[in-house]
């Protein structure tokens, strides 16, 4: 089932991170996210036509992150909006991370 049609699943502390292994494959259907943080963060830079653009993805995006319980950090600037997601109780990557970041990525169309 691809990405955007999954849904996250809660993660406790302890939850494990990853192994480098599975990283490829789920990296190969969100191929504009790049790895940041030591490899503990899915990001991406977006830009739009306006300040305004921007504002408006955002809402979108967090109406997502609410629906899927699993909330990236955002940072809008002049016509630039970057996505960050990581998984918390892991200190790294989980697909929830990936589910998001695909789920993101479909805003734009």
């Amino acid at each position: 089932m691809p990405l955007h049609e999954r849904h996250c699943q809660a993660c406790g502390p302890g939850t494990p991170p990853l192994a480098e292994a599975a990283l490829a494959p789920l990296l190969a259907q969100v191929p504009a996210w790049q790895r940041a943080d030591n490899g503990a963060v899915l990001q991406r830079d977006f830009t739009f036509d306006s300040y305004w653009a921007g504002l408006g993805f955002i809402n979108a995006a967090a109406w997502i992150a609410q629906q899927e319980k699993h909330h990236p950090d955002m940072e809008l600037g002049y016509k630039k909006v970057r996505v960050r997601f990581t998984t918390h109780a892991a200190k790294g990557l989980t697909e929830n991370d990936f589910i998001g970041a695909a789920k993101v990525d479909r805003l734009l169309g």
